[in-house]
């Protein structure tokens, strides 16, 4: 089966376990339309670059997953039309990275960067 990642984000004025259960409850969709939620992280509120809907602020999730392409589609149709997520973000990839994402790293870990002059 092909292989997902999604970037989701909630509205602020959610507490983090909603924000929390939004993603258990689109990784049971992914479940039930024959696909599986391989990994997740909660990145938690962090500030936008615009303001979306009178949002300054979101709850940032991402999601890896191992889907079939209708499982993926129905998972975005619910998130579109569920009130609490403004913004959704799909990608088709190659395969995961067993890291954890650069977002949840440590700025010393990342040592892909050059040093600052």
């Amino acid at each position: 089966m092909p292989l997902y990642e999604h970037v989701m984000i909630a509205r602020q004025d959610l507490s983090n376990t909603q924000a929390e259960g939004l993603i258990e409850h689109f990784g049971a969709v992914l479940t039930d339309n024959g696909g599986s939620l391989v990994d997740h992280e909660y990145w938690g509120v962090k500030t936008m670059a615009y303001k979306i809907n009178k949002n300054r602020k979101g709850h940032y999730a991402f999601l890896r997953s191992d889907a079939p392409a209708p499982a993926v589609q129905e998972m975005e149709r619910l998130m579109r039309l569920h009130d609490d997520v403004m913004r959704v973000l799909t990608i088709r990839v190659d395969e995961h990275k067993e890291l954890p994402s650069v977002q949840m790293q440590k700025r010393d870990d990342r040592s892909e960067r050059r040093e600052r002059r």
